[in-house]
């Protein structure tokens, strides 16, 4: 029931903390926006790459204790994209990003 609570403190806190849009949906609106065959190509390559980039960092950051997959995924996307940029992160950053709570954190910056 605290945890409940806490959880939506914290979103309402952090709510303009954390961007909205994903880098993925931008990537997409990049795609959208070619004009020519030759762009939309090597566009949709770049993309594949990047898919699979997303990927292999989403898997990285899994690594970290008490990271699973879905607070990977949602560090990934809030922009921490290394493992290195999530243990250099403020405290504050971290709680604002939806499925981290407090022992979470914590149990990253015992990693610094």
């Amino acid at each position: 029931m605290i945890s409940k609570f806490l959880s939506k403190l914290k979103s309402i806190l952090f709510k303009s903390a954390v961007s909205t849009e994903t880098p993925l949906k931008k990537e997409k609106k990049v795609t959208k926006s070619a004009k020519t065959s030759k762009t939309k190509s090597k566009s949709k390559t770049k993309s594949k790459t990047k898919t699979v980039n997303t990927k292999k960092n989403i898997e990285t950051l899994t690594t970290l204790p008490g990271v699973g997959a879905k607070s990977a995924k949602a560090l990934y996307e809030a922009g921490f994209k290394t493992t290195k940029a999530v243990i250099a992160a403020d405290e504050k950053d971290l709680l604002a990003v939806s499925g981290v709570g407090i022992n979470l954190v914590k149990k990253l910056k015992k990693l610094k």
